[in-house]
């Protein structure tokens, strides 16, 4: 500590990013502040509480960036954060997106569902939304499908399918089209995506009459249902701006340590959703806040008008996103924004024992193991799992738990080279292929291993790791001979530890023992199939290596690749090679 109280005498009164480290030397925490030196004060000179406290007990040293305004401060915290990826910026690490519908013009005109993790202003794309309700979007591009003539089908197929001939598609492969029916198309569906709910409705109302004239009841039925739906839809929209703006409000609500976020999704003047979540405070309210809505726009539509609460800095987070932010203290806006503000509330009310709960289970737990093991820190986790059913397709999978919690972009699969059903050999290469990259990658180490498995599994990963030069702790799941989970145990002198079934613990190691197994077995069953379909191709004649790889990676399956048609089939191995493989599953369904 009185290395960091020198440091800080020479902090300059000037914007930047500042970097707090653990003993390790590893960056826990990154922030910005307009005023260096009174940020990092606050952490040593007052009182800290919360998730606060839990962070300054680890600080062991900062760094800090200066740069020449706030701005630029806060678009080196972002890029910090997502260099280092910190235990504490928790805010960062959602990557919840909605989906949006994407209409395309060219070559053909389509309506289709998207999702983008990674939305930006200058990417020129025709998007509607965001749809927190997945199945409301789905339900609107399978209703104007129905009742527009688009493209539906994939490929380029040389006849005329099935779509042309119901008259939901125009026949866009085999027929020239009438530019301006489809330009008169094109402006009813995007007038509708734009908020113009009557052309949908007289569109519907004309084809439920043209049905019911033609004693249709059965089609008539199923539109008036899907009237009744948008109508519904509709009216949960209805909000008093219509200047057809699109906007997002942002509001926020602070309690017992915990921020509430809530942004709702204004557009054409229409409420379509809204986004919320809550996260412990680490640091500043405001600036918590703040980089909680760079990060969140990082990621989704920036819409052209942002409203925030009126604490916030509109100018740095206009300059930030590079479009209109603005707050209000009267009139409709300022209603919607105590409404955001209001739905916080709730939500944080709401779910606040849960979330203590959760946090015992994951955090807690997570902190009880650490203790146990006597451990300086336990950040990181990682389990291992070996499947060879039979002997067949051996495989492992690796799961990671970070802080209590799935990391599930670091979960990795391996398949094993070894023929034998030997575990020992299977645990010694997967751990030499996982750790040996690592090091020579300089990618993150972890600070427990866990096998399941008792101390066969145990030296066959210190083996590997002792010839690697790496000094990890390892622990194995021992089950009893009802085939439970009921002991730990340690590799530092092979010591023995209980788990009670009723301690948050167990439970939390239980969790992690289900979910490698769980990831391990998916893994091999697809093993398993791919290695059935290459069995079934291997009879065909004119399916190659090649194509082959193909057919596996598209279908998956040989239940999907019966289901094919040739038409289909043949957008991937010559037309003769498909009729053989129809001719050869035909043949077999006949003989059995």
């Amino acid at each position: 500590m009185d290395k960091i109280k020198e440091k800080l005498k020479l902090v300059p009164h000037l914007p930047g990013s500042y970097q707090m480290k653990n003993k390790a030397g590893i960056i826990i925490y990154v922030g910005k502040a307009k005023d260096l030196k009174n940020r990092l004060s606050s952490y040593f000179t007052g009182r800290v509480t919360g998730k606060t406290a839990v962070l300054v007990s680890e600080i062991a040293d900062f760094e800090y960036i200066v740069t020449t305004s706030e701005v630029e401060a806060f678009v080196l915290e972002l890029n910090l954060i997502k260099l280092h990826d910190p235990k504490y910026n928790i805010l960062l690490k959602d990557d919840k997106t909605y989906p949006y519908i994407e209409y395309i013009s060219k070559p053909y005109p389509r309506l289709k569902i998207v999702r983008y993790h990674n939305l930006k202003k200058k990417d020129k794309k025709l998007l509607f939304g965001p749809y927190p309700n997945a199945y409301a979007a789905r339900r609107i591009v399978n209703l104007l499908n129905r009742l527009y003539p688009l493209k539906k089908c994939d490929g380029n197929p040389k006849e005329l399918c099935l779509y042309y001939h119901i008259d939901e598609c125009l026949g866009y492969c085999v027929k020239k089209i009438d530019k301006e029916k489809l330009q008169r198309m094109e402006q009813e569906i995007l007038s509708f995506l734009r908020g113009n709910d009557n052309i949908l409705k007289d569109k519907l109302t004309e084809k439920i009459n043209f049905y019911s004239e033609r004693l249709n009841y059965e089609k008539a039925l199923e539109l008036k249902k899907e009237m009744d739906y948008l109508s519904v839809i509709i009216d949960k929209q209805k909000v008093e701006l219509h200047d057809f703006i699109n906007r997002d409000i942002i509001s926020y609500y602070f309690d017992k340590g915990y921020i509430s976020m809530q942004i709702f999704f204004l557009r054409n003047g229409k409420l379509i959703g809204h986004h919320s979540e809550i996260f412990p405070l680490i640091t500043d309210e405001i600036e918590t806040v703040e980089t909680y809505i760079a990060s969140y726009y990082q990621k989704h539509e920036i819409p052209k008008e942002l409203i925030v609460a009126n604490n916030l800095d509109v100018n740095l987070l206009s300059d930030l996103l590079n479009t209109k932010v603005v707050t209000s203290i009267k009139g409709i806006k300022k209603k919607l924004l105590d409404m955001a503000k209001t739905n916080a509330k709730i939500a944080l009310e709401n779910k606040f024992e849960t979330i203590i709960r959760d946090e015992k289970r994951t955090y807690g737990a997570n902190e009880e193991l650490r203790q146990i093991l006597n451990l300086a820190k336990l950040d990181r986790i990682d389990a291992f799992d070996n499947s060879n059913l039979f002997g067949s397709f051996s495989v492992s999978g690796m799961v990671v738990f970070k802080n209590g919690k799935p990391a599930k972009n670091e979960y990795r699969k391996y398949k094993i080279s070894t023929e034998k059903n030997d575990d020992y050999h299977t645990m010694q290469e997967v751990i030499y292929r996982r750790y040996y990259k690592a090091l020579l990658n300089k990618s993150e180490m972890p600070d427990l291993i866990i096998v399941d498995g008792g101390i066969n599994q145990i030296n066959a990963c210190l083996d590997v790791l002792n010839a690697l030069r790496l000094d990890i702790r390892v622990c194995g799941l021992k089950k009893n001979d009802k085939h439970r989970t009921n002991e730990l145990i340690d590799s530092l002198e092979y010591k023995v530890i209980p788990l009670d079934a009723t301690s948050n613990v167990f439970l939390y190691l239980t969790r992690i023992q289900d979910e490698v197994h769980r990831y391990t077995i998916t893994y091999h069953k697809t093993i398993r199939s791919k290695g059935s379909i290459a069995s079934v191709l291997d009879n065909i004649e004119g399916i190659g290596k090649v194509r082959k790889k193909q057919l596996i990676k598209k279908y998956g399956s040989v239940a999907k690749i019966k289901e094919a048609t040739k038409e289909e089939l043949r957008e991937i191995i010559p037309e003769q090679a498909a009729i053989n493989l129809l001719k050869y599953f035909k043949e077999k369904e006949e003989n059995n």
